[in-house]
This record gives C-alpha cells, structure tokens and sequence, in this order.
C-alpha cells in the first residue's frame, strides 16, 4: 500500500532518524512478545500503528501468563496436600487443566478491556472475578506457607479434644458401674461393659423381684392345693368306706376328692414353678458370687474399653482435609499478632498478584492502542450502518425495478387480451356479413327465379 512507504524529501534524513516515521511499523507476527500479546487479543495490525505500547502489552501478556502458572503451581499444592494418594500424573493433569482455565478466564478478562469504550464499573466487575479467582487460588499457597505451624495447632487440638473424650468416658462411666443415665451430658458417653456391679446388682435385683413373685404364687398354689389333700384326706378316712361287693370302699365323694387334687397339682404347674424357684435361687447365688468378684474385674474391662473408644476417637480425627487446614490457619493468625499480620499481607500480596492484570488496567487507563481501538470500532459501527443503508437502497430499488417490470408486464398482457378481444369481434363481424351476404344473395336467386 502507498501508506506503508512515507513520502520524505530528499535529504532529510533516514526514517530511523524519526521515531514518529514508518507508520505502520512492521508487524511482529513471531517470537515470546508476539505469543504473549496474542493471549491478551491484541491486534498486531493494529499495534503496528502505535509500536510504543508492544513493550506494555508485551508485559501484559506476561502478567496474564504469571497468574495462569501461579494458580497451575497452587491446584498441585493443593491436590498434593489434601489428597496424598493422587499419583503424580493425576495431579499434573489436574494442575494442566486448571493453568487453561485460569488462562483463558484472564485472557478474557484483559482482552475484554481493550478499546476506550470500556466503562469503569465493567472494570468493577472484571476486578470482583479477579479477586473471587485469588481467593481459590491463594489458600493452597498460604497452607504450605504455614505448613508446620497448621500442622502443629491441628495435632495439639485433636490431642486435646481426644483428651476431653476420653474425660468424658471416664466421668460417664465411673469405676463402680454405678449409672450415670440421668446426666445429659453422658448421653453419647455411656459405655456397656459386661459384668459390672452396677449391672450385676441390677441382675440380682431383678432376680430377687422375680422370685418374690413366682414365691408368692407358690405359696397360694401350695395353699390351695393343701386345701384339697385336706379333703382328700377327709373323704377317704376308713370312717367314710362303705360295705361294697362283700368288701369295704372308698365312696364317690372321696373318687372326686382325689380326682380334683391330682388335676389340680397338674394344671397349677406346681411342680415347674418349684423348679424356677430354685433355680432362681441358685442364679441368686451365682450372681452373688459374682459380684464379690466384679470389684477387681470390671476396672481393667472399662478401662480396655475406654482405651478402644479413644484410639476410635483419635483415628476419626481429620488432620488434612482442607476445612481442618482452613480452622487451623484461622486459629494460627489468631493466636498470635504477628501471625495475623503476615496472614493478611500474603493474602493481600496474593491477590493482587492474582487480580494484576485487571488492576494494571485499572490503574494505567486507556492507552493509544485503546483509543485507536475505539476509533476502529466507531468506524466498524458506522460502516456497518452505511453498508446497512446501501443494501436498503439496493433492496429499495430492486423492489421499485421489480414494481416496474410487473406493471409493464400487465400492461403489455392488458394490450395483448384488448387486441385478441378486438380481433375476435372484427372476426365475428366478419362472419356475420358473410353470412348476410350469402343469404341476400340466395334471397335474390330466389327472386330473379
């Protein structure tokens, strides 16, 4: 094009000696500065008119890419602390995948701001993302900052919370069995260990309510059942047999009496309740014996099964999940002052780091390549409205031309049907006086006959 070779005069000079002469530069389509401003969408042909600026976008770029391998380098820290069985290929990967997301969300983010239409309350916004961004990408980073001290505070914590189990199970679960159900505080805390006193002196006690009862119903079956060997005894005294058959027998009256206590005793069970009573009793006696022996017993069962309870305690704890790690951190930053202090500006270091590209922007505001940006798509707009208006004139006039061919169009078909119609009439005239003549001529053949 003419415009890539500027007229000069003669003698003035070399175009190196003006660094405002070859406009537009030659384009830098190759090398590191040109792939670093490709992932921020700058236009090369564009840049050539302002080459001044490829050393900001070039760093630009740079800033965009800085923050993709920042948040790549966190993901891995952060796979790598909280899931240690990834293999490393997995974490990579992940960590690969991660660097494309941050890249392409900040690639639109920067490219996104060029051109001087962009208002600030956009840049608000794009800033906002940036920070929300920094955030996930910052914890993993501030862990392994402060790895030891997290990891210090998450195993002093779980050793005392371990501690308080194993106070409360102690509490809950005194040396002597003695029941501690009505303290709410022991709900989650009571643990059933067999043959404790406590546990063998309810035994007992349910025991010896249990014979009392069978013994009582004994007594009354024993009662009853007297009653009738009583009458047994009565009816069938040799003062009651009668003279039968040449002999003496017992009467009917003393048949029923004995017939009456041999079904007594058989549905009253007397028999098998006798029976549970003694073993009761014996059960009794056992259960006695075993509680003398309960006292140096039990102590060394509670005491293994308070053991068990607390290592099940202990290995429950987490130490690596990242709300652990996040709790740790807190309680570490508030602790100390000084912690805190440094806490914080790493996280505001982090996050300016991780939102400089939208804050670079911020901060510069618009630059040439901006403005003739926004020159570029004010003259875009405007062509796209003239091209707009000149495909409404075309389609105008190819409407008024198309308009004119069919109106010419009937007219010629309304001559043409006028002509055929004329034509048909001249030609039914025509017949007609052929007609008329051929009879007056017949009439005066007629006539002259």
């Amino acid at each position: 094009m003419a415009t890539d070779t500027p007229l000069r005069l003669a003698g003035s000079g070399s175009l190196d000696d003006d660094p405002g002469a070859g406009r537009p530069a030659p384009m830098a389509t190759t090398g590191p500065g040109a792939r670093l401003r490709r992932l921020i969408g700058v236009d090369e042909a564009l840049l050539s008119w302002v080459p001044e600026e490829r050393t900001r976008y070039t760093w630009y770029g740079a800033l965009v890419l800085n923050t993709a391998l920042l948040g790549a380098l966190s993901m891995a820290l952060a796979l790598g602390s909280f899931r240690s069985d990834l293999p490393l290929v997995a974490v990579l990967g992940v960590a690969v995948v991660w660097f494309w997301v941050v890249l392409a969300m900040d690639g639109w983010l920067v490219s996104s701001t060029h051109g001087t239409t962009v208002k600030k309350w956009s840049l608000v916004l794009r800033l906002f993302l940036s920070v929300l961004l920094g955030l996930f990408i910052a914890e993993p980073i501030l862990f392994q900052i402060f790895d030891k001290e997290i990891r210090q505070e998450i195993a002093v914590g779980n050793e005392q919370r371990v501690a308080d189990y194993r106070g409360m199970l102690v509490a809950c679960n005194p040396t002597g069995g003695a029941s501690t159900a009505d303290r709410p505080e022991c709900a989650r805390h009571q643990l059933k260990v067999a043959g404790s006193p406590a546990e063998l002196a309810a035994q007992i006690k349910s025991n010896a309510a249990g014979m009392a009862a069978l013994q009582t119903q004994v007594t009354k079956i024993n009662k009853a059942l007297d009653g009738k060997m009583a009458a047994e005894r009565r009816e069938c005294g040799p003062d009651r047999w009668i003279r039968k058959g040449g002999g003496l027998d017992v009467t009917i009256t003393c048949e029923r009496a004995r017939e009456d206590s041999s079904s007594y005793r058989t549905t009253s069970k007397i028999d098998t309740y006798e029976k549970q009573l003694a073993g009761m009793r014996d059960k009794a006696g056992a259960l006695e014996a075993r509680k003398n022996r309960a006292a140096d017993a039990y102590q060394p069962l509670l005491q293994r099964a308070i053991d068990a309870k607390t290592r099940e305690r202990a290995a429950s704890l987490d130490s690596e999940g990242i709300l652990t790690r996040a709790h740790g951190l807190r309680t570490v930053a508030d602790s100390d002052g000084f912690a805190l202090f440094i806490t914080v500006v790493l996280h505001l270091l982090l996050l300016s780091l991780d939102a400089l590209p939208v804050l670079a922007k911020f901060m510069s505001g618009a630059t040439m390549y901006d403005r003739l940006l926004g020159a570029r798509f004010d003259t875009s707009r405007r062509l796209h409205t003239e091209e707009l208006q000149v495909q409404q004139a075309c389609a105008r006039m190819e409407h008024e031309v198309r308009r004119h061919r069919v109106e010419q169009d009937t007219n010629e078909r309304m001559r043409r049907a006028e002509h055929e119609y004329r034509r048909a009439q001249a030609e039914r005239a025509a017949r007609e006086r052929t007609e008329l003549e051929e009879r007056m001529t017949r009439i005066m053949r007629t006539r002259r006959g």
